[in-house]
This record gives C-alpha cells, sequence and structure tokens, in this order.
C-alpha cells in the first residue's frame, strides 16, 4: 500500500479538509491507515488526542511523536480490540484505507468496535462512478496509475449504492456526507476528448454522481439515536434543497418577468404594429391547415 502525504486544512473542499470538519476538535480519534501523521497532527492542533494504525513501519514512525498510541501491522490480520486493550473512541477514521482491502466488511465491524458510546466513523474513498471513468471505458481505457481514483494498489471499487451497503451491513447509518467534485475532463484518468461523440461529454456530466469523485462521509451506530440523527441530517438536507429550488425558481421567475417586459416594448414599436396584419393572416393560414 503506498503511503500517502497530504498537507491538511478545514474547509478547503479536500477529502482531508472534509474529514476535518466531520470530526471536530476535542476528540478522541483512532486515525486508521495514519501513514506519517499528517491528518493525526492536524487533528491535535484541534484539541483531539489521537491514536494511530499504520502498516508501513517507516511511515508509522513519523506519525508516533503525534501519537497517543501506535499500532503497525496489517488491518487484516490486527486484533485492533487487543493492540488498544480498554481504548474506545469519538471518532475512528478510515481515510483512503477501504478501497486498498480486499475483504473491507470485516475490517468495518471491527473499527465499530473500537467506538465509544455516541462515537462515529468517517470514512473517504475514490468514487469509481466519476464521470472519467465513464468516459475512460466508453473509449475501452482503464489504466491503472500510481495514484487516484485507479491507484494500481485499490483492490475494492465502490459506487454511492455499493458503499453504502458496505456501512449498513457494518451495522453504521450515514448521517451527513461532504462529497469531493471534479470535473470528467479535470482528473488524472486519461481521455481523448476530441474523438468523443458530440455532447457525451456534457450528458455524463449530468448523470447522478458522475461529478464525485470521493465519497467522504460520516456514519453513526444504527440504533434508534443513530435513526433519529440520521432523519435530522437528511432533513437539513432537504432543507438546502428546498432553499436552492426557491432560489432557482425566484431567479426563473425574474428572468420571465424581464422577457415579458422585453415583450411590451418590442410590442410597443412601430415595426411591431406594423407587422399585426402579416401575424392575423398567418393565423388564420395555421388554423386553416389545421
Amino acid at each position: 500500500m503506498p503511503v500517502y502525504e497530504a498537507t491538511v486544512s478545514a474547509s478547503d473542499g479536500t477529502s482531508h479538509g472534509h474529514m476535518l470538519d466531520l470530526i471536530g476538535g476535542g476528540k478522541t480519534v483512532l486515525d486508521v491507515g495514519c501513514a506519517t501523521g499528517y491528518l493525526a497532527r492536524a487533528l491535535v492542533e484541534r484539541g483531539c488526542q489521537v491514536s494511530g494504525v499504520e502498516l508501513v513501519p517507516e511511515a508509522a514512525e513519523e506519525a508516533r511523536p503525534v501519537l497517543e498510541q501506535l499500532v503497525v501491522g496489517d488491518l487484516t490480520t490486527l486484533d485492533l480490540a487487543a493492540e488498544l486493550g480498554d481504548a474506545r473512541f469519538d471518532c475512528v477514521v478510515a481515510g483512503d484505507v477501504l478501497e486498498h482491502l480486499a475483504d473491507p466488511a470485516p475490517v468495518l465491524r471491527s473499527l465499530v468496535g473500537l467506538l465509544a458510546p455516541g462515537g462515529s466513523v468517517v470514512v473517504s474513498t475514490p468514487n469509481v462512478a466519476h464521470g472519467s471513468l465513464r468516459l475512460a471505458l466508453l473509449q475501452g481505457r482503464w489504466q491503472y496509475l500510481d495514484r487516484g481514483l485507479l491507484d494500481r494498489t485499490h483492490l475494492r471499487f465502490f459506487t454511492r449504492a455499493s458503499l453504502l451497503e458496505l456501512l449498513h451491513d457494518a451495522g453504521l447509518s450515514v448521517v451527513q456526507m461532504h462529497p469531493t467534485t471534479l470535473d470528467p475532463l479535470g482528473t488524472e484518468v486519461d481521455i481523448d476528448a476530441a474523438a468523443l461523440p458530440e455532447g457525451i461529454v456534457d450528458w455524463v456530466r449530468a448523470q447522478p454522481d458522475a461529478m464525485v469523485y470521493q465519497w467522504v462521509l460520516r456514519a453513526v451506530v444504527d440504533d434508534a439515536a443513530g435513526r433519529a440523527e440520521s432523519v435530522s441530517a437528511e432533513l437539513e438536507d432537504l432543507r438546502r434543497t428546498a432553499d436552492s429550488l426557491r432560489a432557482e425558481l425566484a431567479q426563473a421567475s425574474a428572468e420571465r418577468d424581464a422577457a415579458r417586459a422585453d415583450l411590451e416594448v418590442v410590442r410597443s414599436t412601430r415595426a411591431w404594429r406594423a407587422l399585426e396584419p402579416v401575424r392575423r393572416v398567418a393565423g388564420r393560414v395555421r388554423r386553416t391547415a389545421s
């Protein structure tokens, strides 16, 4: 598995920024796949106490100074409950981890067992239904790379539906989703846009989730409290959608009123009045033809 490095800043629109926002401050956090500790450092600056799990020993040693506890090893064989003792966490983070596991389901279930009451899991993973991959497949391309959607070390690929199914099977309910977005022609995926049929790029852009590059979400244990939080989050999303639709409707109404005003101006001109007999004749011809 490659060791990623990133500059982390809250609310910057990146997956790491979204994760910081979803985790919050002052939490006990388990950073699964902590790499060199770049996310852990940002969390510590926000008052969090962070423990980490990392496969690559060299990266783990870089992270060690900022971690409360460090476990080095393979997630698929580690007994994290035994390694971490009685430690339980307000948040378990799996950033760009699940796609590297041949069978992420049992690992995710074990991570759920490490949550403190009221805790949550924060996950980020690439979207295999991104428009760039749809367009590449239309051209018969599926080229693995060192980074990105087709990282050569990815073993699993997720759409919205398959990711939600994985979380549900682990006993989790999604309460917040902050995906990152990229245009289908703006990623690392090789596409010959000039060779595509006219209009196909715009059609793909308009498809559900085609602009989502990574899923970034927070999920809670699917009990009554978790379901209530999920419903509350869904209602908030619906409220934002309704506000957006109202704004679009207001804009459309304003444009309609402006068009009507322009039409009235045109109708008041001498040229429009001069054409009135012609329009009447044309109307009679249409009625006769029908």
